[in-house]
């Protein structure tokens, strides 16, 4: 046992990870709700091995990050960075209860066990191996919330941890990977467009301006822009500044809309939503700004019509991708403990560009368990990968020690 403080004791829990996993899963930890729950267990775990750790809570919602580091207080550790939140179940068919961990022919199943309490659970698991080691460089567990919604939290929890810990040579973002080391990933960029039109009827067309219409012309903005990129990628070939990636262009779509009065009325209101995935070698910034050119090109035609009418932009996510690293610490370790040799590139984003571009970190993507399964109804992990993911940290924590 271990004191917690003003003479009440914490026991210290041993759990392998097969069983951390299923406390973690355990919490229904969906987005739109809070994971402080979560977050107070995990402190509460690691008091019990004497660990201190640090909660960064959300300035507007009942959500928290959380860090803590294990071993000497020294520069140069490694983080293993995971969050705590997952998609939502509503709607999809499931075989299980998506919060209670299943195992079935060496598969686990249960909503966030590849997407990504799995990874989680490793770091949390193996605690108590770290604390026995003789590491000489310390590991840092990094836990953030509402990745899934625009990577709310992160920047909270970089900027805590930029203050009161010595700064690491290594990032490890424990995304499913199927424990490939991942150095590349697109960037992100998700808007919610609202176009302000001005009603009369549909045979006064001359003196109305229809919000559906703009809005349908701001969609072909994005298809004809995703065509300019599919054709330059496929003119340069393996020469393509994204051949590793699939496709090997930045992507720009348009997932939902809704809008309209009635079939005879120019459409007072329309709201639709932007998704672009920009090459990391792109700058989502400046796909934002070329989207505002268009949209204020469009604006000025229709408030020639009417005043009131116009094109909001509210920006839901800006997230910075993930580049290829020049003799990164972080792929160096990441292939010298798993001896993956080959070059992988992901289309999907991750929290990794955030500590490489805003924290100056070295980073990768790496983890157990596949994106293939992640969001999916019976979300699984393989045990086997599971595994891996646990022989992967023991090797780290060699590394660290030796």
């Amino acid at each position: 046992m271990r004191s917690k403080g003003q003479g009440e004791m914490v026991m210290a829990e041993h759990l392998n990870a097969w069983e951390m996993l299923a406390r973690l899963v355990a919490f229904p930890t969906v987005s739109r709700d809070s994971n402080l729950d979560l977050i107070e267990w995990v402190r509460g775990y690691l008091a019990g091995h004497g660990v201190e750790s640090n909660v960064v809570r959300s300035p507007t919602e009942p959500k928290a990050n959380l860090y803590a580091q294990i071993g000497p207080a020294v520069p140069d550790g490694v983080v293993l960075s995971g969050h705590t939140d997952v998609v939502p179940v509503d709607g999809q068919a499931w075989s299980t209860d998506p919060f209670t961990l299943f195992e079935r022919d060496g598969r686990l199943y249960d909503r966030g066990t590849s997407d990504m309490k799995g990874f989680c659970a490793l770091g949390l698991a193996l605690v108590p191996e770290m604390l026995r080691a003789p590491m000489k460089r310390p590991i840092q567990l990094a836990l953030s919330y509402d990745e899934e919604v625009g990577h709310k939290g992160v920047p909270y929890m970089m900027e805590a941890m930029g203050d009161t810990l010595p700064k690491a040579s290594a990032v490890f973002i424990g995304e499913p990977t199927s424990m490939q080391v991942v150095t590349q990933h697109k960037g992100g960029c998700g808007f919610t467009n609202r176009v302000r039109g001005y009603e009369v009827h549909s045979s006064r067309m001359h003196a109305g301006v229809s919000a559906v219409m703009t809005a349908a012309r701001l969609i072909t903005w994005h298809a004809d822009r995703m065509e300019e990129n599919r054709r330059a990628a496929e003119a340069l070939g393996p020469d393509a500044p994204g051949a590793l990636f699939t496709p090997p262009y930045t992507t720009l779509h348009n997932g939902m809309i809704q809008g309209g009065t009635a079939a005879n009325i120019t459409a007072k209101n329309c709201w639709f939503t932007t998704d672009i995935r920009p090459l990391p070698t792109e700058d989502g910034r400046d796909w934002l700004a070329r989207y505002r050119t268009e949209c204020d090109r469009l604006a000025e035609g229709m408030q020639a019509i009417h005043p009131d009418t116009g094109i909001d932009i509210d920006i839901r996510l800006l997230a910075p991708g993930c580049r290829k690293e020049e003799n990164g610490e972080a792929e160096w370790l990441a292939l010298l403990l798993t001896g993956d040799n080959a070059e992988h590139a992901v289309s999907y984003g991750t929290e990794v560009g955030h500590f490489q571009n805003e924290g100056g970190y070295s980073t990768c993507v790496f983890g157990s368990g596949s994106i293939e399964q992640a969001h999916q109804p019976n979300e699984f992990i393989e045990a086997a990968q599971l595994d891996a993911g646990e022989a992967f940290i023991r090797q780290l924590i060699a590394h660290l020690s030796s």
